[in-house]
Order: structure tokens, then C-alpha cells, then sequence
């Protein structure tokens, strides 16, 4: 073996070795580089720099961390010889004796730990875990105020000859616990690692407003940071970091964020969280919803900026605020409507009213929505009042045909409240099953309305008493037979059976046939129950026209008839009554039997082609007999 290989020692031995023949460790460390054997089969071994030294690294000190909290302490050894897989010796010098070491824990020696510390090494409280071969971690799971000290790494020698740092040292100082965190509620200052076992109870309605504070302080006497954070927990569980859903929280650099789905929130400005005064938060949220209940807590942590840079979190307290319950708007949303049952006249005043029942003490930021509905199923919308307070009535009761009905729905009470609906001149046609439907809506900061409820009546029954409008219609031709060219007249003949005043409008049909289908039905011509004349079109392209020739008598005349008006025509008939709020109430509608239009053609007509043919026949006959007998002639004439 080379004169410069030097036997592997012990941690005492190597430093009185080191301390001896200190010019001899030099002078090879500088003029002999070391010559390493060839390792055995399977031994692993790590080779550096031949003229390296090794280096034990340690976090810069010194540490402060505070009294019953954990620490981690990683240490890592470089520029050594021999296996990857190195081993580690931590001692600990107390400022009570700084020149004893007192041995806590060995990678390699079980029965390494002093006295002191073999029970909290067997339980677990003190413990090394490795993070790869040249590189471990000190754990201590609860610090005392004796581990205060300067902090020993020592990495036995796998060098072929001892040079460099074998052992690092970092300062220690355990500082008392000074955290305390504050509930809203009339109790001393908490100091425990869990602060507050009987928070308030709060009873919220779903869009009202949930507020609460937190204070927060810390006597540290070095310069720490603090940061607090606002949570909430199922109700009834128990509470960790596994089951606390954070709100909103302010970081130690002073950043506000808001956690999981309570962040678009935040965005959106319906939670915030605000500092007031030098210790206490105020935490937000505009709008509850039944998603928020649980128990919150306000946790605060206390950190210290190492000398490495880096931020550590030296104590954490949490305090438990309120116990929030929130009732759904749609547990609390009742509507009913009244009377159960209306009969009614044709022409009478239609009321009903629509009370609504919900949360005790309304929010400001809940509407209401309220309509009415005819029919089962989802019937036709007679009108709504918006949450704006805006009136809207339904097609059925405000087109060309009816006009526009003196329909209203008003609201009585303040919200929830009451509602009336009143149709001034009731129909034969308002009879039916009628429903009030609410709806709620919560508005928010980015002025979008959400709906949150909504609920519906029982159904009340109309029954309406009119006056029958029997209605009945005929179609007839005056003159049976139409020629090709003439104007085909056709009547439709009325007879109305009713008490009242009863408008008609009548249209003119022809069904037309296209192929082997079934014949369809095209309107020709029509005239409103004002009295307002519409033509359409004739297949022939010719003239129409419309009037009335007797009391309940129409008529339709075809001028020019042509084989392309050949049909069978019939007339529509649609009685209107008119109420007093001047709309329109369709009676009834009737269709007449069909009556054929077929353009018969002229005698005159007939004899017109024969004649043309035959009188083209002889002129042809007689220019050919012409024509022979001249060619004749003129053959003898040439002869001679």
C-alpha cells in the first residue's frame, strides 16, 4: 500500500491524528495524490477529484424556531472517496457546556444516542431520514427549550487519507411560543396549538351577508412575518388540513389568494378579506350560499426568513370563529294561490291572487320573479312581473289577432309577498287551470342575476259561462254552368245563431291537386271581420274580386275564367266577439261544403279548328290542282 494512504479512523481518533502529525496530514495532502485499489465485485464505490477534499454542508446559521414545533435539518457530504452510500453522526453542544458533545443519533449505530436522548430516538421523536446515499435529514418532531445549541454533523472517514472537512456546525436557538390568534367572541387570548372549542353559532339565508374577524399578534422578539388564512370545515368534522377547505388568506408577503372554488369568487368581488388596525382580518362574503355552511377558522402562521434566504414557518395557531348553518332559499320558498275556485261570466273581471312566503328576514341582494301560467303542463304565460318590477304579458293575450288584452299583475305587499292578477273583460277562452310560479334570484357583484329557487302554485280551476255562437256556412253558383272566358261567380251564404254581436271573416279556398297527392288546401281570397279586402293569386293570373251582396251573403268573382281555375272551391268562416276592453274573442270557425269550377268551352269555340283545318285543305288542294294543270299546259304550248 502506498506510503500516503492513511488507515480509516474514528471521529476522536482522526481529529488527535489531525491534531499530531498536522505537517505530515499537509505535505501529503499537497505533494502525494492517493492511489486507490481496484474495489471488489460488487462494492460501490465513489471516487473524487484525486486531490479533492471532502466537504460536510450544513444550512448557514443560526436557526431560530420555536418551543413544540418540529425541524428539519438536512446535512450532505461531497468530494469523498469510497462507497455512495455514506454514514452521518449528529452531536449536539448545549450552551451550558459547549465543549461536551453529547451524541443524539448515527446512520450506522443504534446504540450511538446518549442517555438523554435514547428514549426520544426510540419513540420516534428524533429520527434521521435519508435522502439519498450522501445526503440525510434531522428530525425532531417536538423541540424543547435544553435542544437550544450548536448542532453537529460528522460523517465517519471512507477516504483513502483524511483531508478536507469531515463535520459541520449549525447554531440552534429555541425561542418560547409568542403566536396567539382571537375569536370573535368574549374569551382570553388562545394560546394552544388549537385555539377555540366553542364558536359562535350563526344562522344565515341563503344571498345574505356573512362577516367575520380574526385577530391576530405575535411578541417574537426577532423579525418574523405572519400570515393568516381564513377556512371552513364540513360540519361536525374534524379538523385538519385534509378536511379545511381554505377561503381566502394573506400570505406572508402581504399577497391576498383565495383557494379552490371560492376563487372566482374573490375575482368577482363577492368575498373579500381586509387588515383593520395592526392585528386584526375581516373576512366577507357577500352573498352565502348553501355550499358555505360548515365551521370556519381563522389560522395564522408566524415565519422567519433564514440566513440561506429562505422562509420558514416557526408556529401555526388556528381559532375556530362561528359554526354557520345557511337555509336554502328553496327550503324556505312557499307559494299558493287563491281563490281555489272562480266561476265567472263571460265579460266579468277576472282576479287571482298569488301570496309568496320565504326567508324570515330577506336578503337585499334576493328578487323575485313572479308569472302566471294557464293549462297543465307548462302552460301558456299569461304575465310575469320581472325582477326590475316590469310588467310583461303573454303572446296569447297581445298579438294582431286579439289585440292587446287589459291584462295586469301588480304586486301588493313588500317581498316576498303578494301579487294580483286581473283581466279586465274574462273570455270564453280564459277558462282553464291557473298557476302563480316564483322565481328567485340572487344578484351579484358583476350585476348577473343567478336563480336559486323557485316554486309553484297548486292549481286553481276557472270556469267561464258564455253565450254558444253557432255559426253555419254554404257555398253555391248561381250560374252552374262557366264558359272559357266568362266570370264565374261564387256565394257563401251565412247563418249565425248568438245573443251577441258576432263579426265574420271570410276566405275563398280551392283545393288543388298535384299528382297522386292529397289535395291542399290554397287560399284565394280573404276578407277580415273589419271588413279589409286581401287578394291572392289565380293560377290563370286573371282578376278577382270580393264583396258582400246581402246581409250574411259574400261573394267571389272570377274574371276571364281559364282552364287552369278549374277546382273545387269552398269558403272559411270565423265568428269574433268584441268585449269591452275593445280585444277580440275568437267564437268559433266553420267550413262550407266544396262546389266545382269547371270552364266549359264555347260551341264557337269548338267549330274553330275544323274550320281552320278544312279551310287549309282546300287552299292546298286547289293550289295543287292549279299548279298541275298549268304545267300541262305549258308542255303542249312548247310542243307546238
Amino acid at each position: 500500500m502506498p506510503a500516503c494512504i492513511i488507515a480509516r479512523a474514528s471521529r476522536t481518533t482522526a481529529l488527535a491524528s489531525a491534531a499530531g502529525a498536522e505537517g505530515v496530514m499537509l505535505l501529503a495532502a499537497v505533494d502525494c495524490c492517493p492511489v486507490v485499489e481496484q474495489p471488489l465485485e460488487g462494492d460501490k464505490q465513489h471516487v473524487a477529484g484525486l486531490c479533492g477534499a471532502r466537504e460536510v454542508h450544513l444550512p448557514p446559521g443560526p436557526l431560530f424556531r420555536v418551543e413544540g414545533t418540529a425541524i428539519s435539518i438536512p446535512c450532505s457530504v461531497s468530494e469523498y472517496e469510497g462507497p455512495t452510500l455514506q454514514h452521518f453522526e449528529w452531536f449536539l453542544y448545549r450552551p451550558t457546556a459547549p465543549e461536551i458533545s453529547i451524541g443524539m443519533i448515527s446512520t450506522r449505530d443504534p446504540s450511538f444516542p446518549y442517555a438523554v436522548f435514547g428514549p426520544r430516538v426510540q419513540s420516534g421523536e428524533v429520527s434521521v431520514q435519508r435522502l439519498r446515499g450522501d445526503a440525510i435529514e434531522l428530525r425532531i418532531a417536538r423541540l424543547r427549550a435544553e435542544d437550544a445549541g450548536v448542532y453537529e454533523c460528522y460523517t465517519p472517514t471512507t477516504d483513502s487519507m483524511y483531508h478536507g472537512n469531515y463535520s459541520s456546525k449549525v447554531v440552534l436557538k429555541v425561542i418560547p411560543d409568542m403566536l396567539g390568534v382571537l375569536a370573535p367572541t368574549p374569551r382570553p387570548l388562545l394560546r394552544g396549538r388549537m385555539a377555540g372549542t366553542s364558536p359562535l353559532q350563526l344562522s344565515l339565508s341563503e344571498g345574505q351577508e356573512l362577516q367575520l374577524s380574526c385577530t391576530a399578534q405575535s411578541q417574537t422578539q426577532q423579525h418574523t412575518h405572519l400570515s393568516v388564512s381564513f377556512g371552513v370545515s364540513a360540519p361536525d368534522a374534524p379538523v385538519g388540513r385534509q378536511t379545511l377547505q381554505e377561503v381566502v388568506g394573506v400570505r406572508r408577503d402581504f399577497a391576498v389568494e383565495a383557494g379552490g372554488h371560492f376563487a372566482e369568487r374573490y375575482r368577482s368581488g363577492e368575498l373579500s378579506v381586509a387588515k383593520a388596525g395592526s392585528e386584526q382580518y375581516k373576512l366577507a362574503i357577500g352573498r352565502v350560499r348553501p355550499g358555505d355552511a360548515g365551521t370556519y377558522h381563522c389560522t395564522v402562521g408566524e415565519w422567519i426568513q433564514d440566513p440561506d434566504g429562505s422562509w420558514q414557518l416557526i408556529a401555526e395557531k388556528r381559532a375556530a370563529l362561528a359554526q354557520v348553518t345557511v337555509q336554502s332559499i328553496a327550503s324556505q320558498l312557499a307559494v299558493s294561490a287563491s281563490p281555489p275556485e272562480v266561476r265567472l261570466s263571460a265579460g266579468d273581471a277576472l282576479e287571482l291572487l298569488c301570496n309568496l312566503s320565504g326567508p324570515a328576514a330577506p336578503a337585499p341582494h334576493v328578487v323575485y320573479a313572479v308569472s302566471w301560467e294557464v293549462g297543465e303542463g307548462d302552460g301558456l304565460l299569461v304575465a310575469q312581473l320581472d325582477t326590475d318590477g316590469v310588467a310583461i304579458v303573454g303572446e296569447s293575450y297581445a298579438n294582431s289577432q286579439v289585440g292587446r288584452r287589459q291584462v295586469s299583475l301588480q304586486k301588493l305587499t313588500p317581498a316576498p309577498g303578494s301579487y294580483r292578477l286581473r283581466i279586465e273583460s274574462a273570455q270564453p277562452g280564459d277558462a282553464g287551470t291557473y298557476r302563480c310560479v316564483a322565481r328567485a334570484y340572487v344578484h351579484f357583484p358583476d350585476a348577473q342575476l343567478r336563480e336559486v329557487a323557485s316554486s309553484r302554485s297548486q292549481g286553481l280551476k276557472v270556469h267561464m259561462k258564455s253565450e254558444a255562437v253557432v255559426v253555419e256556412a254554404y257555398a253555391w253558383l248561381p250560374v252552374p254552368a262557366t264558359y272559357r272566358g266568362d266570370t264565374a261567380e261564387l256565394l257563401c251564404n251565412i247563418s249565425v245563431e248568438s245573443t251577441q254581436a258576432v263579426h265574420m271573416a271570410v276566405s275563398w279556398w280551392v283545393e288543388v291537386t298535384l299528382g297522386e297527392e292529397e289535395p291542399q288546401g290554397r287560399m284565394v281570397a280573404s276578407l277580415s271581420r273589419e271588413g279589409v279586402a286581401e287578394l291572392g293569386r289565380r293560377a290563370s293570373g286573371g282578376d278577382m274580386s270580393l264583396d258582400k251582396v246581402g246581409p250574411q251573403c259574400h261573394r267571389l268573382r272570377l274574371h276571364g275564367v281559364e282552364p287552369s281555375d278549374e277546382g273545387r272551391y269552398h269558403c272559411a268562416v270565423t265568428s269574433w266577439v268584441r268585449y269591452p276592453d275593445r280585444s277580440w274573442y275568437n267564437a268559433g270557425a266553420v267550413k262550407s261544403n266544396s262546389v266545382a269550377v269547371y270552364p266549359y268551352a264555347r260551341a264557337m269555340d269548338t267549330l274553330f279548328i275544323p274550320l281552320i283545318v278544312g279551310i287549309a285543305s282546300a287552299l292546298f288542294t286547289g293550289i295543287a290542282i292549279l299548279a298541275t294543270i298549268t304545267c300541262c299546259f305549258m308542255r303542249r304550248l312548247r310542243k307546238r
